[in-house]
């Protein structure tokens, strides 16, 4: 028989665990430069500043994208610390 408090303490601990990743997340700070663009953005996607020098909306775009990939990558990082994630509770 299932239990279904266990599956509730089991999605509490999840929760827990997000909410642990979510905060570590905002506090890493990554800095790409890229055409003479500094962009610095955290982990949990927020671009803290931008240093254009003057650059093109182009070249300012494209150092936007490469700081957000590099976020996506340090939280897909983080959320495979979480051991597997749903899993757990999807019985897999």
């Amino acid at each position: 028989m299932v239990n279904p408090f266990k599956q509730i303490g089991d999605l509490k601990k999840m929760r827990d665990q997000a909410m642990i990743i979510q905060r570590e997340l905002a506090a890493e700070q990554i800095e790409v430069e890229k055409s003479g663009v500094t962009i610095r953005i955290s982990g949990d996607q927020k671009i803290h500043s931008i240093d254009s020098n003057g650059r093109s909306d182009s070249d300012i775009k494209e150092a936007v994208n490469e700081a957000i990939k590099k976020s996506q990558e340090v939280a897909a990082k983080k959320l495979q610390q979480m051991g597997g994630g749903l899993g757990g509770l999807l019985g897999q």
